[in-house]
């Protein structure tokens, strides 16, 4: 048992109870511990305290909510489907928060075909989505490994393995209905793709983990589902060779590729070893990186052999480069590719302890980035080892470090934190991408407080005063706001 499952769980005010079963209704809240536990604890980081969840039907019971936590100054923590990777999925230590779980909030209000349009609840998961539009020949085009809802996805701007061809949630988004911290409803539900009379409010909710309000709704721009696909592993001796053959691949192919993922060795290795139900991509060894290409296509295999598109661009790429850029090609069916490239986090789990990251930097520049930072592990914290893998297709790249907690634990003595060692790596490294390559130390996977303290020393000092001057606008009593650190 951990030192904050001990301690005395605080018993939440009768009044503020009473106040939530009449907004909600008594079957909305959860006070017994064992009920709470499932909030509290993060999926990958975080563990905290609730003080009670409420779990809204509607917008009005949300605004209901938030009235009443602001008149008693009860700070409100905003929990979705708990797929978050940056401790933010949790409340804080304090016991002191009211979890607000949108998770009864789901309802698909609209589906607006010819628009190719859907107004949904923020409680809506993207798999129950996507359900309903297939009969349309529709989806929502964010691809991810997780089944997060639509609200969480909004306020962390996720990206997916798609990225390269469909753009992020913020380029995918219509409208926004938002109940601000005291209760007051905003909406803009038109789905007007275009819009210029004012501001476009919705965009200042992006991507900022709930610190302005509550989405409750949204319009999504959907896309047209694919009629066929084509895949190919591609294995490489250097970084380089990949990014030359991902700018000649948008070229070649007209416009059709959707997906470039890169794993490296390790972690190719890594999955291999300890993921379910594979077949290894190639024969022999595995190389030093290995790419997922995908093209995909409205056309029907009648009218476009993406297959054969896919063959003849990798064909001409080797035709001008040699066959030292690209050691094998090798094509394979959409789903195996992705079965395999699904599995990669899960399988570098069963490795050993797991320092994540999620960085960007200009994708030209990821070959040299990986050589910087593996360089520098190398030097400073032996015994971990680099498993990258990301979208570098969009810059993208999971710079993971894997390593024995006993090994580790027998270098530094008996003073060895993993705590301590994690806050180190990420310090040196987080300072490579942000400082010499320019790049972002969250790429998609949002602030939270896994980075949180890592933003005071690698971001402008005006972009963070700016920020707490519209969080002071939006929350002047800090409801929404955490009081400790990483969980």
């Amino acid at each position: 048992m951990s030192t904050i499952d001990a301690e005395p769980r605080p018993e939440p005010a009768p009044e503020l109870v009473a106040g939530l079963a009449a907004a909600c209704g008594a079957e909305a809240l959860l006070t017994a511990a064992g009920d709470l536990e499932r909030y509290e604890r993060g999926w990958r980081y975080g563990h905290g305290r609730a003080a009670l969840v409420v779990r809204p039907r509607t917008a009005d019971e949300v605004a209901a909510v938030l009235r009443l936590c602001e008149q008693r100054g009860q700070r409100v923590h905003i929990a979705g489907a708990n797929t978050g990777l940056v401790g933010a999925s949790n409340p804080d230590r304090t016991g002191e928060q009211v979890v607000l779980s949108l998770e009864r909030l789901n309802r698909i209000r609209s589906i607006d075909a010819a628009g190719r349009t859907a107004t949904v609840e923020a409680g809506v998961t993207l798999g129950t989505l996507n359900q309903a539009l297939e009969p349309h020949g529709l989806c929502f085009p964010i691809d991810l490994g997780a089944d997060p809802q639509i609200g969480g996805m909004i306020a962390t701007n996720t990206g997916g393995s798609r990225l390269l061809s469909c753009g992020d949630v913020r380029h995918n988004l219509l409208g926004l209905e938002v109940v601000l911290p005291d209760g007051e409803r905003w909406s803009k539900l038109s789905g007007l793709r275009k819009d210029n009379t004012g501001l476009d409010w919705k965009q200042l909710f992006v991507g900022t983990s709930g610190a302005f309000g509550v989405i409750t709704a949204a319009v999504l721009e959907l896309a047209p589902l694919p009629r066929q696909r084509a895949a190919a592993w591609v294995a490489a001796g250097d970084g380089e060779s990949l990014v030359a053959l991902l700018s000649e691949l948008e070229r070649d192919t007209g416009g059709h590729l959707s997906a470039f993922e890169v794993l490296s060795r390790e972690a190719l290795e890594a999955t291999l070893e300890h993921g379910a139900n594979l077949r290894r991509p190639f024969a022999g060894p595995a190389p030093r990186y290995a790419a997922l290409l995908e093209c995909s296509s409205t056309l029907g295999p009648e009218r476009l052999d993406l297959a054969a598109l896919l063959t003849d661009a990798c064909g001409r790429f080797l035709e001008r480069h040699g066959d030292t850029a690209i050691e094998d090609v090798v094509l394979v069916r959409p789903e195996e590719g992705w079965h395999l490239r699904h599995q990669v986090s899960e399988s570098l789990a069963k490795r050993g302890r797991v320092i994540a990251m999620d960085l960007s930097v200009p994708r030209a520049r990821l070959p040299a980035f990986s050589a910087a930072a593996r360089a520098l592990v190398a030097a400073e914290f032996p015994g971990l080892v680099p498993h990258d893998f990301g979208h570098w297709g969009d810059g993208g790249t999971h710079f993971n470090l894997v390593y024995d907690p006993l090994e580790q634990a027998s270098r530094a003595g008996p003073d060895f934190d993993p705590q301590r060692l994690k806050r180190a790596v990420l310090e040196r490294v987080y300072a490579l991408c942000a400082g010499e390559f320019g790049g972002s130390f969250s790429a998609e996977h949002g602030l939270g407080p896994h980075n949180r303290a890592f933003s005071e020393r690698h971001r402008p000092r005006h972009q963070r005063e700016l920020e707490q001057r519209l969080e002071r606008l939006f929350d002047p009593r800090g409801l929404l706001r955490r009081r400790d650190g990483e969980g």
